[in-house]
């Protein structure tokens, strides 16, 4: 946050270092952050898309990485459809190059909760402590599965809520508290924050009546908001649809 609130956003961390962002998956928030972080600390940003690669001649995505190791980078940023992904490139890429994941398939975004806990911790002051309700796509959200395992680990306590088709099993081993309804989820907290539908990740199946009863049962209104404290904040990441 400090450095992005200088007159002049540069500074010379990661100089000398390059890092190839690797998005085998449509991006722009991710992709654009990772970029303006990088130039920001002075590292040399090479980004690689799908799109325009040899995966789409058979390259598999091993033969990528082997292709982009041999160039002697020093870190890949990696997002990817399938849950795993970065982590298996991370056990076969040669010791001294760092990867990081920037989403994989429903798994998890660590980078996206990181960002999260820190924008809550600059408008409430903290995390330890806070109650945050997440509200929505559970079980297809790798931002919801990141956030809490992060707030968790940060001290945060979390309700959860969503259509019964949107919740994955055994939520409640991850520490969470699951909610059956929305006002349930939201009494009282601190943090309101409301995923959207990932229609991209359901394989086509109807995971609820219509999108006008999914709106009146989990979405946020007035009524609903102020069911929480009268300082809360609400965090949605978009596209809202």
């Amino acid at each position: 946050f400090e450095i992005s609130e200088r007159p002049i956003k540069k500074v010379p961390t990661l100089r000398g270092r390059t890092v190839v962002n690797v998005f085998m998956e449509p991006s722009t928030r991710t992709r654009v952050s990772f970029e303006l972080a990088e130039k920001r600390l002075s590292a040399d940003s090479v980004n690689f898309s799908a799109s325009g690669s040899s995966t789409k001649k058979g390259e598999t995505l091993l033969d990528t990485v082997r292709n982009i190791e041999a160039m002697r980078p020093q870190l890949l940023v990696m997002r990817h459809s399938q849950a795993g992904a970065p982590h298996f490139i991370a056990e076969r890429i040669e010791p001294g190059i760092g990867v990081i994941n920037a989403g994989d398939g429903v798994h998890a975004h660590p980078t996206q909760a990181l960002l999260d806990c820190a924008t809550m911790r600059k408008a409430k002051g903290r995390v330890e402590g806070l109650e945050v309700a997440i509200v929505g796509d559970i079980a297809h959200s790798r931002v919801a599965r990141s956030n809490i395992c992060c707030l968790r680990k940060l001290g945060a306590k979390v309700r959860v809520t969503g259509p019964k088709t949107m919740m994955p099993v055994n939520l409640e081993s991850t520490g969470a508290t699951v909610c059956k309804s929305l006002a349930e989820a939201v009494e009282g907290v601190d943090v309101v924050m409301m995923l959207r539908i990932q229609a991209e990740r359901q394989g086509g199946a109807c995971l609820f009546p219509s999108t006008r009863e999914y709106s009146r049962t989990f979405g946020l209104n007035k009524e609903i908001l102020s069911l929480s404290k009268d300082d809360a904040i609400v965090m949605r990441p978009g596209p809202i649809n």
